[in-house]
């Protein structure tokens, strides 16, 4: 039970810290999803990998963008 904590902890952080326009924001949740694959696997609930890829894939795309205007 402490994992699924520790793992919502991780992800608000992420968030907070990527609303204050900071690329780690990006990057702790897209690092946050690899750990719920591993809780997933872990507890044997598979779902979680699921939604650990679509939210993967929009913490990378996010991030992705946030360099690209970063850079012009």
């Amino acid at each position: 039970m402490i994992w699924s904590f520790v793992l919502a902890t991780v992800g608000i952080i992420g968030i907070y810290v990527a609303g204050r326009d900071s690329k780690w924001g990006w990057a702790i949740g897209l690092a946050a999803q690899v750990l719920w694959i591993v809780y997933a696997i872990v507890s044997h609930q598979y779902g979680f990998i699921i939604s650990a890829i679509g939210y993967g894939y929009f913490y990378g795309l996010n991030f992705y963008k946030w360099n690209k205007k970063v850079r012009r």
